[in-house]
């Protein structure tokens, strides 16, 4: 099912500038002298669209930074005026989106803190009911689809068509290089869902250090996002916030003449041709898989029942150990990447635990759906 958003496109609010759209700027603002100094040296680099940075700073625990509140707004509209560049902030209240409006900020941005809770997204958007502002709104910090779409419906529905994502990734206890897991299949599916919708990413808090960021926004732009949004210090070394994260101007006018733009189009007919015969057999072999899988849940079945009639309990430890080293062996020896190997197996041995179970507990309710 698709969302019913109305939405305007993005070159009719975007600022023109070079490919990819980067909103750039410091995580927070700090002092005037340091929003000046990064505005313009980002705006020298001709590639920013966008300047953002953090006016309130919502924080972990008390007693953190947590912004320097509205004074910033006042350097932020002083770097507006010395440089050109439209300027973007993030909202989290009511109080912020009537004072930023009021200070001239060109774009606004709910956190993934706020995207979480749907009464904070509501009083955000009673509050811009009634005006034609850009708004984007960050995925919330756990992976959940539905509450990303309820915000971005929230904000749609409050009047704001000048709408867009920020993919930021995903809080995971999952031992990873990244601050936030990137899930890109979420991102896929919000695109899927919502096909006019543009989505930013936002490296710098996927990776929570400045040496992945390449990689990230690398891969953004081949997954054929619309923009990036990378935070810039003039000396992330000092920064009161997110030091790790943080690029210099001139790092990040480096790091963006680096990325390769690929076209989402193909205009060659030759590798159109080429392309369609590939996916062909693509999903000549989907097909069969799917087929093969059905196949196997029926032998499933049949062991279920095989089960349940001599008393065999469903799980068993060591069939459990021998499918996964034979499997990952077998799929190692085929060049295949093994925690992908890892996670179909354990998706596979789900559902046999599934199928089993049902068969066991023939006459039982079933068990609650969430």
């Amino acid at each position: 099912m698709k969302l019913a958003l109305h939405i305007s496109p993005l070159n009719s609010w975007l600022p023109s500038c070079e490919q990819p759209p980067l909103i750039a700027g410091p995580c927070s603002a700090e002092t005037e002298e340091q929003v000046l100094g990064t505005a313009r040296l980002l705006a020298k680099s001709g590639r920013v669209a966008i300047l953002r940075a953090g006016i309130w700073k919502p924080r972990t625990r008390p007693g953190e930074f947590e912004g320097v509140g509205s004074i910033g707004l006042n350097w932020l509209m002083k770097a507006k005026v010395q440089t050109g560049l439209p300027t973007a902030v993030e909202v989290a209240k009511a109080q912020h989106v009537e004072e930023a409006l009021k200070a001239g900020v060109d774009i606004l941005w709910v956190g993934a803190r706020s995207t979480v809770n749907p009464f904070t997204v509501q009083e955000i958007a009673d509050a811009l009911k009634g005006v034609d502002v850009p708004v984007l709104v960050k995925n919330p910090v756990n992976p959940d689809l539905s509450l990303w779409c309820g915000a971005l419906e929230r904000i749609n529905h409050a009047g704001i068509t000048k709408l867009a994502a920020i993919h930021r990734g995903f809080s995971s206890f999952e031992k990873s290089p990244f601050r936030n897991e990137p899930m890109w299949e979420l991102a896929i599916q919000l695109k899927t869902l919502a096909p006019e919708l543009p989505i930013f990413n936002d490296p710098s808090h996927i990776c929570g250090n400045r040496e992945l960021i390449p990689y990230i926004a690398q891969k953004a732009l081949d997954l054929d996002m619309q923009g990036l949004m990378i935070e810039s210090h003039l000396d992330p070394a000092q920064a009161w916030t997110d030091a790790k994260q943080q690029l210099t101007p001139i790092a990040l006018d480096e790091l963006i003449g680096n990325l390769t733009l690929r076209s989402p189009e193909v205009k060659n007919a030759e590798f159109e041709d080429n392309l369609v015969k590939l996916r062909a057999q693509i999903d000549q072999i989907d097909d069969q898989i799917i087929q093969t899988m059905a196949e196997r849940m029926k032998l499933v079945e049949k062991i279920g029942e095989y089960k349940r009639d001599n008393g065999v309990t469903i799980f068993q430890l060591s069939r459990w150990d021998e499918i996964i080293h034979k499997r990952s062996d077998f799929a190692k020896a085929l060049n295949l990447e093994m925690s992908f190997v890892g996670k179909l197996l354990e998706l596979i041995h789900g559902e046999s635990i599934r199928k089993q179970t049902e068969i066991m507990n023939e006459g039982v309710p079933p068990e609650p759906k969430s």
